[in-house]
């Protein structure tokens, strides 16, 4: 279902900018994150989205989906979105995700 969005232009808008709290974890976001408005992921929640390559807070960003983080042990797939003259590679995505990523089982989906 999330497949669909890979290769496409996507705008995020963010709830968790870059160097905000998670406010029942506590840990600090070290990247963008937010949603694409208007969606639905498998949690019922609106598709979420990692902002990469941009080193600012934002308040909302268009973008490239590159990958596709999908928790297998977790119903909520998370995008990649990235500037459209920007790329990282698997192991890129895993390390700058891993603040959050670390406690799900999952895999990287790509074209």
């Amino acid at each position: 279902m999330s497949k669909e969005y890979l290769g496409k232009i996507v705008s995020v808008k963010m709830d968790r900018p870059m160097g905000s709290r998670h406010p029942k974890h506590g840990f600090v976001y070290p990247v963008n994150y937010g949603y694409i408005p208007n969606t639905v992921s498998g949690d019922g929640e609106e598709l979420d989205a990692y902002v990469l390559g941009v080193f600012e807070p934002l308040d909302n960003f268009e973008g490239k989906v590159i990958a596709i983080i999908h928790r297998i042990n977790d119903n909520d797939d998370k995008l990649v979105v990235v500037p459209e003259n920007k790329n990282y590679s698997n192991e890129q995505i895993k390390v700058l995700t891993e603040f959050q990523e670390q406690w799900f089982e999952f895999e990287i989906w790509r074209d």
